[in-house]
């Protein structure tokens, strides 16, 4: 329907739905193009003109005097009114369809356009033949079914053109300009014209032009659009941004670090355009119901014609029944009904912070049953913090949180930057140490205040010939067993207290296994770190099972082990090592921060590391499912009856379905299928 829309992948018509047809040869689609355009208000301009014109053809057709008792006026060459005006809206109301069936018949594709050409052409020509033969015509029956079949387009486009756009939506969020400080000067650029290492200046209330590292200015930056998350986020100098992003209140100078294909949303629309590419089971299935329904339409029609003139019908009488016949079965909705729930629901999934690779993958999210989370960077942070402090003698923690975090600063250890991070958090001013000292394999040591302080593990205790009262020595050794990490505090050889340390569990991941067990779906975790380290973090999230010591070779092994069971398994990961597992299980979803690998491997990517955004592709996954079986019914259940009456089955009853009418349900069901597709985006997540 619409040659000049073209793209290097399949997919379907962002103007109607419709599905792209292959193109066997280059072809130039430049200015001299005639079909160039076409649009929604072309076919609506098509329609006002048929729709004249069509008035006239009817009055002077036998079924205004059967109607109204009344027959408009005759004049030398009235006979003939209906055959010119006819002509006329065949060729211009009703050739965009005789060129579309050309385009279906050449790549072997017969569909929606193939069965409207024959439909129009058989009546067409049958009733120039009449005219001259003295049998009964069908223009009346032509003009207004191509009249009917011009305005239901146009209705369906409009509403096709509501659902689709996920591309269009994205590309919507990045501005125009970009406003460019060069030679200490501030110079407006289109968006094409910005190089890497460009600053930029993005004003309050204004989209970030491109991805990059603020350099100058604090702000809270709304990322909704990109994460989902709607509270902005606090961004200052050395904090990246993300295109189409809006700044809040404060000016920003930004280095340009990613531009073109580089950037994030370039990256998500790529994702996006490839998902909508791939087809999904219930695609394929309406597809190839689709091409069985125009077979059927086309056998349908003849027979029916075929059948008609053995019993002895005029050939006017049996064509119109083989046009109705053809009409009626217009597989449109049927090949809309899935694509477009598709699309949809991939823009929506791009703007509640998950990328669609595969709508397959998204299919098959709901009928999971367990989500098995890789432990270290999923579940948790992947970095220390501290989680206990206790004290001895008196002395606080914050005392023992200062001396320790005093000395730690000059150390680039994981354990020691966690204890300096915590000490920041409570405002715990630092104090100068003198003649600092590494301890190989025990801690450090240092001058405090003219006092000697050490920092260490239990080697230093035991080094220093230094033992724990009883009450501390219970608590170290309960988070022993929690696989956490211990720090002991030391003064003059006196002990302070004790820091426990571990892998910060993220409170996203409290949530996402509560949202995921209250929607009856089992959870487990496969690490590498030690029984006590995973029975643990399964304690404190409520996970229902895990893995512990599983080499990073044996992962894949653990999914296997659980589909053997029965289950269907989402597998969620962020590392090299995971990317087996993610391909071996039924749905791969990766961390949005992880390695490239990984989100190769993956179906689903989760873009702001959020493991609460499962439970909503699977709600997602839930809700698409029922509008495709909703838009399924709506696009196939009236043939059933429909294709019976057009037949002419009740003719003997004097029910007839006439070519108009009949065009009149094919589009009112295709209207519903995309009303019914768009209402996807009115439902929460």
């Amino acid at each position: 329907m619409h040659p000049e829309i073209r793209q290097d992948a399949p997919g379907m018509c962002p103007e109607c739905g419709m599905n792209l047809v292959p193109v066997k040869k280059k072809t130039d689609y430049g200015g001299h193009d005639k079909h160039a355009g076409h649009s929604t208000a072309l076919f609506f301009r098509k329609f006002w003109v048929s729709l004249v014109l069509t008035v006239p053809v009817v009055l002077y057709a036998d079924v205004a005097e059967k109607i109204f008792k009344w027959s408009a006026p005759d004049f030398p060459g009235s006979a003939y009114v209906p055959l010119a005006l006819g002509s006329v809206v065949f060729f211009y109301g009703g050739w965009v369809f005789i060129a579309g069936a050309w385009r279906e018949l050449q790549a072997r594709l017969p569909g929606m356009m193939t069965l409207i050409g024959i439909a129009i052409s058989a009546a067409y020509f049958w009733s120039v033949y009449a005219v001259f033969a003295s049998e009964e015509a069908l223009f009346w029956e032509l003009t207004t079914l191509i009249t009917i079949m011009l305005l239901g387009h146009w209705l369906e486009m409009r509403a096709v053109l509501g659902a689709q756009g996920a591309l269009k939506e994205l590309s919507k969020l990045l501005p125009d300009t970009a406003e460019v400080v060069r030679d200490n000067t501030t110079e407006t650029v289109p968006l094409s014209e910005l190089r890497e290492n460009d600053t930029v200046l993005v004003k309050p209330g204004a989209k970030v032009p491109a991805d990059g590292i603020i350099t100058d200015g604090q702000s809270d930056v709304n990322e909704s659009m990109i994460t989902g998350e709607s509270k902005p986020v606090s961004k200052k100098e050395g904090s990246p941004v993300i295109a189409g992003t809006i700044n809040g209140d404060g000016v920003l100078k930004i280095r340009v670090a990613n531009i073109g294909e580089k950037a994030f949303l370039a990256g998500v629309m790529r994702l996006v355009a490839e998902a909508q590419a791939s087809k999904s089971r219930l695609q394929i299935l309406s597809d190839r119901a689709a091409l069985y329904l125009t077979v059927i339409a086309v056998v349908g029609g003849l027979t029916t014609l075929t059948a008609w003139l053995v019993a002895g019908a005029d050939v006017g009488f049996a064509v119109a029944r083989l046009v109705a016949v053809l009409v009626i079965a217009c597989p449109h909705a049927l090949g809309l009904a899935v694509p477009l729930v598709a699309s949809i629901s991939t823009t929506k999934a791009a703007q509640n912070g998950f990328l669609v690779k595969q709508r397959i993958a998204l299919e098959a999210a709901r009928t999971i049953d367990t989500v098995l989370f890789d432990k270290t960077g999923t579940l948790t942070k992947g970095e220390f913090g501290v989680v206990e402090v206790w004290s001895t003698n008196g002395n606080t923690k914050e005392e023992i949180l200062q001396l320790a975090a005093s000395l730690d600063a000059l150390s680039e250890h994981p354990i020691a930057k966690a204890v300096v991070t915590e000490a920041k958090k409570l405002n715990l001013a630092r104090k100068e140490p003198k003649r600092f000292e590494a301890l190989k394999g025990r801690g450090v040591r240092a001058i405090v205040d003219d006092n000697e302080v050490m920092v260490g593990g239990p080697a230093l205790l035991e080094d220093m010939g230094v033992s724990m009262p009883a009450e501390l020595l219970k608590y170290v050794q309960g988070a022993g067993k929690k696989g956490q990490t211990i720090v002991f505090a030391l003064k003059n050889r006196n002990l302070l207290g004790a820091i426990a340390l571990a892998d910060i569990i993220r409170e996203e991941s409290r949530l996402a296994v509560k949202a995921l067990k209250e929607m009856g779906v089992r959870t487990s975790m496969i690490t590498g770190d030690s029984e006590d380290v995973a029975a643990w973090v399964s304690q404190e999230l409520g996970i229902d099972e895990y893995f512990a010591r599983v080499l990073p070779s044996q992962k894949s092994e653990k999914v296997r082990e659980l589909q053997k069971r029965g289950l269907k398994v989402a597998m969620v990961g962020d590392g090299i090592n995971d990317a087996p597992a993610l391909t071996q299980a039924d749905l791969g979803i990766a961390i949005g921060a992880g390695t490239n690998v990984a989100i190769e491997s993956a179906g689903i990517v989760l873009v702001r590391n959020d493991p609460r955004d499962i439970a909503k592709i699977i709600r997602l996954s839930q809700m698409t499912y029922a509008k495709m079986i909703q838009n399924l019914f709506w696009a196939t259940g009236y043939n059933i009856v429909a294709l019976p009456l057009a037949a002419g089955i009740l003719a003997f009853k004097g029910v007839l379905l006439q070519p108009a009418v009949a065009a009149v349900f094919m589009s009112a069901s295709t209207v519903i299928v995309a009303i019914n597709a768009v209402l996807l985006r009115r439902q929460r997540l």
